[in-house]
């Protein structure tokens, strides 16, 4: 996987900052309560320093932190070993970092039955811990999240264009606009990391061209893009993927599934982390570059709205610097919120730029 070199292998490195991320991704985030069981799983990929700062956390709120590692699976939404999968079952939390992630699985949707309150924290590495988690303030990203939620509740059409050539269209017709980043309040609620709104328009109203430029994954060998991927979208299905070598890398893994449901857009979604500023290939950190569009692709999970549907796996990528119009009005112009409320947020939340 092609990522930002940033890893540094002394464990004290950051580690006072990390523990005020753990603290909040525990506290604020998933409400840890004293009792609890809160399961955190990760790969043989992951930062263990972030597990182990988090496993901290949780015991210092009063629940018990069980740590599950197993090997790097070789794609993502696979099912894990049946240990992995009988722990997630019986968690009422459930912290995931591996990179090879779970959710999508069958053991997914059976924890997620089961009442765990989940979050999807695939390769989080301590900067990542830092940056996205430690230092925004919660509170603020959500106000912002809230606001685009509400333009987006307004909108019927909503046209997605950036200088990189994407051109893509679809209609809401009152689909569900969903805060990801937020704290988890319910049994079986799936929360993401802070600065993410998904929903996904009506299948075949989803017509033009996307093009990603950021970050692509999986499949595992591509993670940055070093050139851009061109899909063709007609009814809400990718019907032609063009470009240079990452485009045949990932063209050639779509096809590999021999599934048609591997290629139905699953979501939409608009990042807004005032933490992750460029993509660095660790996906959950590119979905949320500061006024990115990340289009999400394969399995559609029930909680996103309209009729979800089962893929062989889910990949997500991402496009830099878009402008947003929402029945014609522009609320974001090349990568830059335009719209008054969302600049006076990004203002009050120090956002860069602002």
């Amino acid at each position: 996987m092609e990522v930002v070199s940033r890893v540094e292998s002394r464990p004290e490195y950051l580690s006072w900052e990390a523990a005020i991320g753990a603290r909040k991704l525990v506290e604020q985030v998933m409400l840890v309560k004293p009792g609890e069981q809160v399961v955190l799983t990760g790969d043989t990929s992951t930062d263990r320093r972030v597990v182990e700062l988090t496993a901290q956390a949780v015991a210092a709120a009063g629940a018990t932190p069980t740590v599950i590692w197993y090997e790097t699976r070789p794609s993502s939404a696979m099912e894990p070993p049946a240990p992995v999968a009988g722990a997630v079952a019986k968690a009422d939390v459930w912290i995931e970092f591996s990179v090879a992630y779970i959710m999508h699985s069958d053991a997914f949707r059976a924890a997620i039955a089961n009442g765990a309150r989940y979050t999807n924290l695939t390769g989080m590495d301590v900067p990542m811990l830092v940056d996205t988690v430690g230092k925004p303030d919660f509170e603020g990203v959500m106000r912002l999240g809230r606001a685009l939620v509400a333009l987006l509740e307004q909108a019927d059409e909503v046209r997605i264009t950036a200088a990189n050539g994407t051109d893509l269209v679809g209609r809401n017709q009152g689909r569900p606009i969903n805060l990801r980043g937020k704290p988890a309040e319910k049994p079986g609620e799936t929360v993401m990391l802070s600065g993410q709104i998904s929903w996904n328009p009506i299948e075949e109203t989803q017509n033009g061209t996307l093009v990603f430029d950021g970050a692509l994954w999986p499949p595992a060998e591509i993670g940055l893009l070093r050139s851009p991927v061109r899909c063709k979208v007609e009814n809400g299905v990718v019907t032609e993927i063009t470009g240079d070598r990452d485009a045949e890398v990932f063209r050639n893994w779509m096809e590999s599934f021999d599934d048609p449901n591997m290629f139905r857009l699953a979501h939409w979604s608009l990042g807004f982390n005032p933490g992750v500023l460029v993509p660095t290939g660790r996906i959950v950190e590119d979905e949320r570059v500061f006024g990115c569009v990340e289009i999400g692709i394969g399995t559609k999970g029930a909680w996103i709205g309209g009729e979800p549907w089962v893929a062989a796996a889910h990949t997500d990528g991402s496009v830099l610097g878009p402008s947003i119009y929402l029945d014609g009005e522009a609320i974001e112009i090349d990568g830059r919120y335009v719209h008054p409320e969302l600049v006076q947020i990004c203002k009050e939340i120090g956002a860069p730029g602002y």
